[in-house]
């Protein structure tokens, strides 16, 4: 097992001030951070959120809107406009650092207008149990997307486009509420019974409407951004086929070799192995269970055993896979940009 000379950063940290900067402070520091080592740039997501410009974007609202359209509040998202993006982009490429876009597909949030659906309401220990019968909700699941008024696309969302979602609007009552008619997807993580549902509205990736304007959504990112390869949100959210399929066609679309690591957030390293070989077209995941031993062995004032660090890990099990990473802003509170990860072979 040796370190390869590709370093990846994530370039930004949860609690980031939202003063619409980050784009452009990055044509400032491309060639000081080439100099130091970093092969890849993680970006955060360019979406505009639910919550504007103090949305991080993982509350995704609208893909084709990346800091274009007045909606929620403004046409920057967090990080800037979609030309400070691309131009962002542009200049770490000719400094010699390949980007990494953030790709949110597995749910969306701040919908436009309430609806009226059948659903049931589920254990949230064990999603494949029901609690009760069904009964009629409002909850918010329509995007009309008024503001970019069918710009690039005019494929809107409604509840059909959904399976869940975790408020009842009428009962003002949190929970989980499988819609009626739906079912979870089976191709998911384990994990409470069936890990599909995550938050928000979460996108139903067995409705082939959904499915077909990810794929054109995918295409057109691609050609809009040139981006050098994806880090992947919630994969265990998703059905591991989706993506495998949509990187395929991705990979087709250019003659960039394409690169990407997915978010497979479990301690588990045989559930990453088993995601690896359903979806043998991304190239590597985020090596949890190596972050879980950091962390055990940094809470042992002195009494872990180093000897068994790397076991079970997918370091271990897997090292080609591997991206390994300390914390990320998912983990830590108030990190500060830091290097993420090396892949090991």
């Amino acid at each position: 097992m040796k370190e390869t000379n590709d370093t990846m950063m994530q370039y930004f940290e949860w609690y980031m001030p939202n003063d619409c900067n980050l784009w452009q402070s990055l044509q400032n520091v491309g060639k000081d951070l080439k100099k130091l080592g970093i092969n890849y740039l993680w970006l955060p997501p360019c979406f505009k959120s639910a919550g504007g410009i103090n949305d991080t974007g993982y509350g995704v609202y609208d893909l084709y809107d990346m800091g274009e359209f007045m909606q929620k509040g403004s046409i920057r998202t967090k990080y800037g406009t979609k030309q400070e993006y691309l131009d962002a982009i542009k200049y770490l490429q000719k400094s010699g650092i390949k980007v990494l876009a953030d790709i949110v597909l597995n749910h969306r949030f701040g919908a436009d207008e309430k609806e009226e659906i059948i659903a049931y309401k589920v254990d949230p220990s064990n999603r494949n149990e029901v609690i009760g019968t069904y009964r009629t909700i409002e909850a918010w699941t329509k995007f009309k997307f008024d503001g970019r008024n069918n710009t690039y696309s005019d494929f809107n969302l409604d509840w059909s486009h959904f399976n869940g979602i975790d408020y009842d609007d009428k009962q003002k009552e949190h929970g989980i509420f499988r819609f009626y008619g739906k079912h979870w997807s089976d191709d998911v993580d384990k994990e409470l019974g069936n890990y599909d549902y995550l938050m928000g509205c979460d996108v139903d990736f067995n409705n082939l409407d959904v499915v077909d304007d990810l794929f054109r959504w995918g295409k057109w990112f691609l050609n809009q951004t040139n981006v050098d390869g994806f880090r992947l949100d919630a994969i265990k959210h998703i059905r591991s086929s989706f993506y495998k399929r949509w990187l395929h066609d991705l990979k087709a679309e250019t003659d960039k070799d394409l690169f990407t690591v997915g978010e497979y957030f479990s301690c588990n390293v045989n559930s990453l192995i088993n995601y690896l070989q359903k979806n043998d077209e991304i190239d590597t995941l985020f090596d949890v269970p190596l972050h879980d031993h950091f962390k055990i062995a940094s809470e042992s004032f002195g009494h872990y055993d180093m000897r068994k660090l790397f076991e079970d890990t997918l370091v271990d099990k897997r090292p080609s896979k591997a991206v390994t990473f300390v914390d990320n802003h998912d983990t830590e509170p108030r990190t500060k940009f830091g290097i993420v990860g090396k892949r090991m072979v």
